[in-house]
């Protein structure tokens, strides 16, 4: 399966770490599609003399990465495709893959009509125009690596920048590519009126063409101010009418990834039979909810309203949300306090481990707010509170559920360190909807986080809500992206509208939908998925966390699993 991902502009290090993931992890190969944010990379054989002025005074970064070849830039209006392919494993793997994806350009810009000694340079890698003239000018540049992993395959990795309307000034401040005496241009320059869309089009149906044969799937970050169809591997869905000037952003933004907000349920919708609970409010759960507000500490059970409260509280499981009960973004799913947020308080690690001691839990479920207000996203308070617990309780498991921290790769570090048993971050929808559903988040960034988490040897889990718009085949291939970044264990569960506010219901997914998905999982070869209307999060995360394997003799030392 070619599994083709356009995921809008992405961070250099995050793409970095998520075609590194795929290359090693996944079974299918990748065409990650994407821009970057301004920066320059240097190759493993890069003279650094050729940077000629500080990128930080330009708004830019430098990267140095394990790629072929010198200094380069990567910016917005430049198309770059990264291959995540399984090619021969042959001394000439890696000269035969540039050759192939160099063709694949050319046949896509030809297809295009671009014109003007379009072509190869003798001599000179990459994609040029006037290459029968005095005067060749670079416009596509093509770097790769391959890689042989331990089951014998081999993967490439990086690959092509093709300029097509991006700011040619910043490649004055480099020599591209080690090339002095070449010039830069892009198809904009050359007075192409070719659009980046048309562009990512035709080049997407030679790669067809050249790597599909086994099928494709496609998903659509949607990114921009418009309303775009989104492929999957076998729906398109069509965009909708133009929202009018007074539609709230939150709604605009569902509207541009292609779901009509006036076609979702109402709030007073009456609930399907599958998804009404009864409350059970017996001593466990009043015991439980003494404790917690005794200590001053919150739940993201309270705070986000979830439907298991009477289930878990009873069973004298909680998650405990951490570094205050405000959080900096307002994604259109979650009721959780958006005011601003106040400072952290240095004894709250200390008041957690004490309600784990007190309730005697065998597997501790601790999340956090985002707050972006801080330098390192409240990394250094989850850290702590996973070293008090552990202090106090050395049998207890640990989950942890974090926030991106923006991607911060020091931040997250530091929570990994600290060596939680189980280490979550929710995707929380498909590519298409992420703008709409968390706008201060990104799909390629949290399969970044994960992919991170799980190169620091943690068991990895991650989570999506359904009911927002998506369609089945675009749930399948999230958890097959989740299991290629190193994700051991998934949850899936309806969508439930907190208030008027919020995101609309689209619709009821049934238990048989969510049975399909916990087999489609499960075949990808997640460790465990729960799959439910009423799952979340933390929904019988014990459970989980015993069968994906996390600290057996944790778990152990409570006795078995089931209550």
């Amino acid at each position: 399966m070619l599994r083709i991902r356009r995921l809008g502009r992405v961070p250099y290090e995050d793409a970095s770490v998520l075609q590194h993931s795929l290359a090693t992890r996944s079974a299918d190969d990748y065409l990650l599609v994407l821009e970057h944010p301004h920066v320059y990379t240097l190759g493993v054989r890069a003279d650094p003399a050729h940077v000629l002025t500080d990128p930080a005074a330009l708004g830019a970064s430098l990267v140095r990465t394990d790629r072929g070849g010198d200094v380069t830039y990567h910016g917005p209006g430049q198309l770059v495709v990264y291959p995540v392919l399984t090619v021969p494993d042959v001394p000439s793997a890696g000269p035969d893959h540039v050759e192939r994806l160099t063709q694949v350009v050319i046949d896509a810009l030809d297809d295009l009509g671009v014109v003007g000694g379009l072509g190869r340079l003798p001599g000179y890698p990459g994609i040029w125009l006037g290459t029968h003239s005095d005067n060749p000018r670079k416009v596509g540049a093509v770097g790769v690596r391959t890689q042989r992993l331990e089951d014998g395959r081999r993967r490439t990795l990086h690959g092509l920048a093709l300029n097509v309307e991006c700011d040619l000034a910043m490649f004055g401040h480099i020599v591209p590519c080690g090339i002095a005496d070449r010039p830069v241009t892009s198809l904009r320059a050359e007075g192409s009126s070719v659009t980046m869309e048309s562009v990512v089009d035709a080049l997407l149906m030679r790669a067809v063409e050249a790597w599909g044969s086994d099928g494709v799937d496609t998903s659509h970050v949607v990114a921009g101010p418009r309303a775009r169809a989104a492929a999957t591997s076998a729906t398109v869905l069509q965009s909708v009418p133009v929202a009018v000037a007074t539609e709230r952003p939150l709604m605009r933004r569902l509207r541009q990834a292609g779901v009509d907000p006036a076609g979702g349920m109402p709030i007073s919708a009456r609930k399907p039979p599958w998804l009404r609970l009864q409350a059970r409010m017996g001593e466990e759960f009043l015991g439980l909810g003494r404790t917690i507000h005794d200590l001053g500490l919150v739940t993201v059970c309270e705070e986000a309203g979830c439907p298991n409260i009477y289930e878990c509280w009873a069973d004298g499981t909680a998650t405990f949300m951490v570094n205050g009960s405000r959080c900096t973004r307002a994604c259109g799913f979650c009721m959780v306090d958006t005011r601003h947020p106040l400072p952290l308080d240095p004894s709250e690690p200390q008041r957690v481990a004490e309600a784990v001691d007190r309730m005697r839990l065998a597997h501790a479920v601790i999340t956090c707010v985002a707050r972006d207000d801080l330098s390192d996203g409240g990394a250094a308070a989850l850290a702590a509170t996973v070293e008090a617990v552990r202090d106090r309780c050395p049998a207890t498991t640990v989950e942890l559920l974090i926030s991106d921290c923006k991607g911060n790769g020091s931040a997250l570090a530091e929570i990994f360190s600290a060596g939680p048993d189980i280490l979550n971050h929710n995707i929380e929808t498909v590519a298409r909807l992420q703008r709409a559903v968390r706008p201060s988040a990104g799909y390629a960034r949290s399969l970044a986080v994960l992919a991170r988490a799980a190169d620091a040897g943690l068991v990895v889990k991650s989570g999506l809500m359904v009911g927002l718009g998506e369609t089945e085949d675009e749930v399948i291939a999230t958890l097959a992206d989740l299991t290629g970044v190193g994700v051991s264990i998934a949850t899936v569960g309806q969508y439930l509208r907190p208030s008027i506010a919020h995101l609309p219901v689209a619709r009821w997914w049934t238990p048989d939908e969510f049975d399909r998905i916990a087999r489609a999982g499960r075949a990808f070869g997640l460790a465990h998925v729960q799959a439910s209307p009423l799952t979340r999060s933390s929904y019988h995360a014990r459970d989980a966390a015993a069968a994906a394997g996390a600290s057996r003799a944790r778990i152990a030392a409570f006795g078995p699993v089931s209550r």
